[in-house]
Formats: structure tokens, C-alpha cells, sequence
């Protein structure tokens, strides 16, 4: 069976020296402005953590304001990945949409100027209180996060996104307020979590503050400014070119899988603030704040030097204070230990860098290497000042290997050293940190305490290279990266990974047997280094068989791909389990996949999931064979469909025609395709007249905002915010004898175990007269949602509106979904 997936789909030193998103992985390139905004940075002694839930929750423009205008270190504390959203750019779903998302922050920061924080907690989905939250949630867990990131970070001041008062909002952002207050006082006290305190101290942040607005006083409510600190963010900044209404904008624009591309704005733009806990402020967040050097101990000096630095800047000569920069560093060096010592070294760093024209980077030959095996490096090294700098030793820190010389770098003259590197047998596969144990529904497992709070793995492998300038000792670390030349694109970067020698990937999710018969089950071995040679075998549910019982495998190339197609024959019994796929070679067994997630605006992601696939014995009718379904924001529903042996075509809008649409037995549309796809309000009337003429169409569920018409169905009705969260909240029949809960299938209640994430989403709260309401579902301590599903008849046809989360059910393998969706796409049958 063809799967239709083809078809469908660093804790950061030095923030204001970034690249922009597409050259996310290439060295850096500061130009003068970017210097002269660093040597600002440079001079404060302040930071501030902002602390949200989910990517997207925080304000990007206060964020760009107090990083580049502020100049104060500015980080946001995300407490999850967002795995739990909807994806508007893709197929992907949970873990892999929380990668994408973590990207889409990481490119936001590099944006507007702050870092990246996490905690461990998942988005397991929508809460409707936080109370239901941390039944999910290990709640001792998220705060001692959170308290790690604080003792690591040390903010002077804490500001959330949401209040810690429960109203009418995600319980995960109510949440996210009180565990920002609760770290508040846990930081600072030695005796909570004092295992952290082997490399951290405890740590007093002196207030937090919520960052509100009229948005969250609800109708009839009024937004008091009195009592309320207030700033002015929409100022211009000349360096940046840009107002902060604009750099938000292309900032909040890289949560592409969100739909949050923004337009820039100019002119003023207040914030406000209302205080939460500890000491308040008259007039300002930092008022208090002592932010100069005058702070850390000794500082005045290195203040005064970098007041002369800023006073002799050129932006045709940056090189000409590199003697000032030399000098601050030595003054730093003199400095007694403080976590603000270790900051200001590393910003400075990088400034003597910029200001040398020093470009540092270390290549390796190929994208992916095995732990043991041997990689080719290439460092390339460039002074483009008139400052000597003098080469003295380049590690390679992954191989333990390093190289000692006294290379001078004359300005232009290019360094290059090509040398093989051995990886170590121990080193990690470049698997994401958080999923490289099982968790549970709401944590993420993580045994490497030093991961905690970071955005992603530190890099597979990094290249350190001394240098001398004017006699100081200097050492900067890049990343090994991969690069190529792209006829089209250029040159184009991707990170350097550590991969198992063999990938193993069973070619669908989920395999569904709907009777008796056997099913083809098809395995890609892949190779991750020469010569792979073993054997390629199946584990199955007790009582299933496969022939033949395994396949030998043989693969002479790095790179190259196998294909292996067993036969499997299910058992007699109905049972939810799992298939696994394996290769046993060299006395070892590999079952680590292969899946590389891909978008211009992210760097290259790459996991290794287990080659496991839910595999379903269910009893199954099926009416009709022919579907038509309509790709909106992306989802597995059709190959979900194909597995259970309906022929899905894939369609186009122009495609839309009642004529064209006659073959087939039903017509579905996915998930949000009347926000995605603009040219539907033009032909929906064909779809509407395809119904009238006898056909079948299945809406799923779409949001109100963004509609490209508000004619979704035959017959009036009204999205809303309704949606039932909890995954085994109990369902009631209205009309046990319609046609959707009978024919073909007899659903029972036991269909709606085992549901994943949700129930349903986003349900009508009106509709018309015509629609019939099948059944209802509620989340504890609330009304009955009866819209969740909604069938009408309309002309010769039959029309079906249904915010039931089939998008994650399906591709899940729950068997009463499989029941309950066929039945709806028999409506006509």
C-alpha cells in the first residue's frame, strides 16, 4: 500500500550578534550596527525572564524592547514545547510538531534579541483549568525547573504573560503565572531543591510583574491603567532600522506552524504591568535595579573601559578598539567568580571577534557520522583586520585530538586545515534530549540533569581554536556544521549529527486490519555507514505470523536504502498492539528509524523513533471505495483512510467541481481547510452542489477566526471556542438509531475508549434547524457539547460537520474512530 506522507507532507551568548533564519546554522556575520548595539549590551548588568506556557505566549515586542533598547539579557521561559497544537505548515503532530515549534522559538530569539528556555513539562493539549494542569503535570517537577532556568539565568525581575488567577483561558497558562510565583520564592531559598546547588547558588529575584492589557478583562470588565506600570516599546531604533513593533513582527512571523505571520506596525505602543509579588515598583520594572558594573565587585574599571570603547567606535575601523576590548578582558579576568563575569566573557568574546572580521568555521565532509567512525574536518580561519593574529592550536573536542602551531593570520589570507577525526564509540546519536527516554502524558523524561532548561542539544561536535591577539590568549568554539552549494539557494547549512549505523522504518503509523486478511507491511533499512550486513526481522502481537520470517540484508554504501516487504497475518482476536521492525547485525539489534523534518525557516531536525507501529485487529464494515479528500493545514487522515482499503484521491480546489466530484463515494476535507486554502469561498457552492446531487461530504473542524466563508455547510451554523479536553469524558447517544451510530458499524460506548488528547475541538455553539445532533460529550462540571457532531440531509445528499478530533485519532489507531468515521463516509451508501 502507497503511503500518501510523501504527498501530504543553545543557550545563546551573545543574542544581539544573530544571523537571520535561513542561515540559522552559517558562522556569524556582524555588520557595525550589530557590534555597536553588543559594545551597548556590553555595558549593562541586568536581565529580565519572561515566562509563558507555550511558543507563541510571549510578547515578542517587549521582548525585542528590553534586549536591544533596555540592553538587558532577556530570556523567555517556555514552559512546554507545544506539542500538543495544531500544525498549519504540516503533517507533523505531538513530539514532532514540539521540535518544529522549539525551532520556531529558537528563530524568534534570534529575531528580537532574548534566549530560550524550557521546562520539561509537555503539552499534552488544551486545559481548561489549571487545577486539571497539574493532575497532568508533575507540578514538583516544572517548578524545579523553572527554579534551575532562575538560579542559571538570574533575572533581576520575572514578568509573565498571564495572571495566576483562574479565568477564561488555557489552564496552562494560568499555570505557567503560578509557577512563576511559586519559583519566585523556591530560587531563593536554600533548602528547596538543593541538589541544584552543586553548581548553582540560590537566587532572589526582586519582583514579578504580570504583563497585562484590556485583552484579558473580559466583557463589561474595565481595564484600570491607574495602577499599572506602564512603558513605551514602540521606539525606533536607528541600528536596527527597525522599530520593536516591527521587530516583534518578523519576530512572532517565525511561528510559521501557528499561523502567526504578522504585519510590522510603527508609532507608540504601551505595555503594562501589574504587580504580583515582591517589591513594587513606582515607574519602572527595573526601578532598583542596579544595572551598571557598579553592581559586581571590582566592576567599575571594566565599565570605564568599555564607556571608552563605546567613545571610539568607527563603524569604517571596528578593528581600531580591539585594544580596548583586550584590555576589558584582562580586567574581567581580575574579576573575582560571579555568574555575570562568565556572561560579559563570553559577549566580549564574541565582540573582539566581530570587530577582527574573524571568521572561524570547521566543516565536516558529510552531514551524519557514526559513533567510532573517522570524519573528515575542514577549519577555515580569516583575519580581515589589520590586527595580528596569531593561529596557536585548533581541538577537536569530539575526537580528542588537537592540533598545536603558530599560524599567522595576515588580513585576507585565508587559513585552511583539512585532518580526519575519529568520533568516539561512546558518543550520543543526536537524538533530541527530551525524547530520548519514554515519559509520561505530561513530562518529558530526562535523565542528563545539565540538559534541563535548554532549547536543544548542544552541538553533536564542536572545534575550539586558540589564537593570540597582541600577545592575549583568546579561544573561541564553533559547531561543527555541514555545507553545501545549492544551484538555486546557495550556500546552505544543515547540523553535523551522530546517527546509529542503521535506520529501520516501517512505512506507515498505524496498520489496521479489518478483517481476516493479510496485509503487506513494508520496511525501509537504511544505511548510516558502508557495508551494513545482517538481518531484517519482525516482532508481532501474540499470535500473528509474518512471512517470510525475516530478510537478509546487505548494503555496501553509506546512504543507501533497502526495501523489504513482508506479508502479516493477524490473529483471530480483536486487539490493539504494537509491530516492530529490527536488524540484527554484529551481535547487536538497531530498531532506531530515520525521520528528518524539513521547512525553509528551521534548520534541518533530525530524530531516530523506535521503528514501532501500532497495529489494530478490529471488526470493520466498510461501505464504498472511492474518497476524495481535500488536504487543508495538513494531516495523515488519508493514508489513515487507505489502510482500512478505501482508494483516497488527493484534490485540488480547482478540482472542486460537482461534476468531477460524482465518482466519488464520499468527499472529506481536512482539518482547517476553510482557513487555509483562500480559493474555497469561491468553489464551495460546487462542493454544496455535489451534496445536493447525492454526494457525501465531510467537514472537519475548522476555527472562527480566519474563515474564508462563513458558509461552511448546507445550512447555517457558527463556530466557536467549545471543545470537550478530557480524552475519556463520557458520550451520550441522542438518536441511538441514526444511520452514523448503525450502518455499517454498531457503535457502542466501547468505541470511545482509548481516544487520544481530546475529544473534539472548536465546536459549533449555533446551528440550524436541519442539522441533526447524533451525540453529546462534556468535560467534567460542564454542559453538554451536542455539536461536536453535526449530519444534515441536503438534497439527494448528506452533509457532515464534525469537530471529533479524527486528525489525531486515526493516525493514533483508536478502533472506534476508524468505526465512527467509515460510518460517516457511508452516509451515502
Amino acid at each position: 500500500m502507497i503511503s500518501l506522507r510523501a504527498l501530504v507532507g543553545v543557550w545563546l551568548a551573545v543574542v544581539v550578534l544573530s544571523t537571520p533564519a535561513a542561515q540559522a546554522q552559517a558562522p556569524k556575520k556582524p555588520n557595525a550596527a550589530d557590534i555597536r548595539l553588543g559594545l551597548e549590551k556590553l555595558n549593562v548588568v541586568g536581565s529580565v525572564l519572561y515566562m509563558a506556557a507555550h511558543p507563541d505566549d510571549e510578547n515578542t515586542r517587549l521582548i525585542a524592547y528590553l534586549a536591544n533598547e533596555r540592553k538587558l539579557r532577556t530570556g523567555y521561559l517556555s514552559l512546554t514545547r507545544g506539542d500538543g497544537g495544531q500544525n498549519l505548515i504540516g503533517p507533523e503532530i505531538r513530539e514532532e510538531l514540539g521540535i518544529i515549534r522549539t525551532q520556531e522559538l529558537l528563530q524568534a530569539r534570534r529575531t528580537d534579541g532574548g534566549e530560550q528556555f524550557f521546562t520539561r513539562a509537555n503539552d499534552f493539549g488544551f486545559s481548561k483549568n489549571p487545577a486539571e494542569t497539574f493532575t497532568i503535570w508533575n507540578r514538583e517537577q516544572v517548578l524545579a525547573d523553572a527554579v534551575w532556568v532562575i538560579r542559571k539565568f538570574r533575572p533581576d525581575v520575572i514578568v509573565t504573560r498571564f495572571s495566576p488567577e483562574p479565568g477564561n483561558t488555557h489552564g496552562h497558562h494560568t499555570a505557567s503565572a503560578m509557577i512563576a510565583l511559586e519559583a519566585f520564592t523556591a530560587a531563593a531559598d536554600p533548602k528547596r531543591f538543593p541538589e541544584q546547588l552543586k553548581t548553582v547558588e540560590p537566587w532572589q529575584v526582586k519582583r514579578v510583574y504580570w504583563n497585562t492589557s484590556s485583552f484579558f478583562y473580559g466583557q463589561g470588565q474595565k481595564f484600570d491603567e491607574s495602577n499599572k506600570l506602564k512603558l513605551e516599546t514602540g521606539v525606533y531604533n536607528p541600528l536596527l532600522g527597525k522599530s520593536y513593533n516591527e521587530v516583534a513582527a518578523e519576530s512572532r512571523s517565525m511561528h510559521k506552524s501557528q499561523g502567526f505571520g504578522s504585519s510590522g506596525s510603527r508609532g507608540e505602543a504601551l505595555e503594562y504591568f501589574e504587580f504580583l509579588k515582591g517589591e513594587p515598583a513606582k515607574t519602572d520594572l527595573l526601578e532598583g535595579v542596579n544595572t551598571t558594573w557598579s553592581r559586581v565587585k571590582g566592576g567599575e574599571a571594566v565599565g570605564q573601559l568599555v564607556q571608552d570603547a563605546l567613545k571610539n567606535y568607527s563603524v569604517t575601523n571596528p578593528a581600531a578598539i580591539v585594544p580596548t576590548l583586550l584590555k576589558i578582558n584582562t580586567a574581567l579576568s581580575n574579576l573575582p567568580a560571579t555568574p555575570w563575569k562568565e556572561v560579559k566573557q563570553q559577549e566580549l568574546n564574541q565582540l573582539v571577534k566581530a570587530c577582527l572580521g574573524l571568521y572561524l568555521e570547521a566543516s565536516a565532509r558529510e552531514y551524519a557520522a557514526v559513533p567510532g567512525e573517522q570524519v573528515n574536518v575542514q577549519v577555515e580561519s580569516v583575519n580581515r583586520s589589520a590586527v595580528p593574529v596569531v593561529l596557536t592550536k585548533v581541538e577537536y573536542l569530539f575526537g580528542q585530538k588537537d592540533t598545536t602551531l603558530q599560524q599567522t593570520l595576515t588580513a585576507g589570507n585565508p587559513w585552511f586545515s583539512k585532518t580526519n577525526v575519529v568520533l568516539p564509540a561512546t558518543v550520543p546519536y543526536s537524538q533530541p534530549y527530551w525524547l530520548r527516554k519514554p515519559g509520561t502524558t505530561g513530562m518529558f523524561k530526562v535523565e542528563d540533569a545539565s540538559l534541563i532548561g535548554l532549547p536543544e542539544n548542544p552541538p553533536a561536535a564542536q572545534v575550539r581554536i586558540h589564537v593570540t591577539v597582541q600577545g592575549q590568549p583568546l579561544a573561541f568554539t564553533v559547531p561543527l556544521v555541514f555545507k553545501r552549494t545549492d544551484p538555486v539557494e546557495g550556500e546552505q547549512y544543515r547540523p553535523f549529527e551522530i546517527t546509529p549505523p542503521v535506520f529501520v522504518n516501517l512505512t506507515e503509523k498505524v496498520y489496521v486490519f479489518a478483517d481476516a486478511a493479510s496485509k503487506p507491511v513494508t520496511v525501509k533499512v537504511r544505511a548510516g555507514e558502508p557495508n551494513v550486513a545482517g538481518q531484517v526481522t519482525l516482532k508481532l502481537p501474540q499470535g500473528w505470523r509474518a512471512t517470510p520470517a525475516s530478510f537478509p540484508v546487505k548494503l555496501s554504501q553509506k546512504g543507501e536504502e533497502q526495501q523489504f516487504t513482508f506479508q502479516v497475518f493477524p490473529g483471530e482476536a480483536q486487539t490493539e498492539s504494537t509491530i516492530g521492525a529490527h536488524v540484527s547485525m554484529n551481535g547487536k539489534s538497531y530498531a532506531q528509524g530515520l525521520k528528518s523534518i524539513e521547512y525553509n525557516h528551521i534548520p534541518t531536525q533530525t530524530l531516530f523513533p523506535e521503528a514501532v507501529s501500532k497495529a489494530v485487529k478490529l471488526d470493520l464494515k466498510r461501505k464504498g471505495q472511492r474518497i476524495g479528500y481535500l488536504m487543508g493545514a495538513g494531516d495523515e487522515v488519508p493514508a489513515s483512510l487507505q489502510q482500512i482499503g478505501y482508494t483516497v484521491d488527493l484534490l485540488r480546489v480547482e478540482d472542486l467541481s460537482a461534476t468531477n466530484l460524482q465518482k466519488y463515494d464520499a468527499v472529506v476535507t481536512g482539518v482547517r481547510a476553510y482557513n487555509t486554502l483562500d480559493r474555497l469561498k469561491f468553489q464551495q457552492p460546487q462542493l454544496l452542489e455535489y451534496v445536493r446531487q447525492g454526494g457525501t461530504l465531510v467537514v472537519q473542524y475548522n476555527v472562527s477566526n480566519g474563515l474564508v466563508t462563513n458558509q461552511l455547510g448546507p445550512y447555517s451554523l457558527k463556530l466557536s471556542q467549545d471543545r470537550v479536553t478530557v480524552e475519556d469524558a463520557p458520550v451520550k447517544f441522542l438518536k441511538p438509531n441514526h444511520p452514523v451510530l448503525n450502518t455499517p458499524n454498531k457503535i457502542s460506548e466501547k468505541d470511545f475508549a482509548g481516544w487520544v488528547q481530546e475529544r473534539g475541538l472548536y465546536f459549533p455553539n449555533q446551528w440550524a434547524p436541519e442539522y441533526e445532533t447524533v451525540i453529546s460529550s462534556n468535560d467534567p462540571g460542564e454542559s453538554a457539547k451536542e455539536s461536536g457532531l453535526l449530519v444534515a440531509k441536503y438534497g439527494k445528499g448528506h452533509f457532515a460537520y464534525t469537530g471529533y478530533s479524527f486528525f489525531r485519532e486515526l493516525p493514533a489507531g483508536v478502533p472506534g474512530a476508524y468505526r465512527l468515521f467509515v460510518n460517516l463516509l457511508s452516509l451515502g451508501n
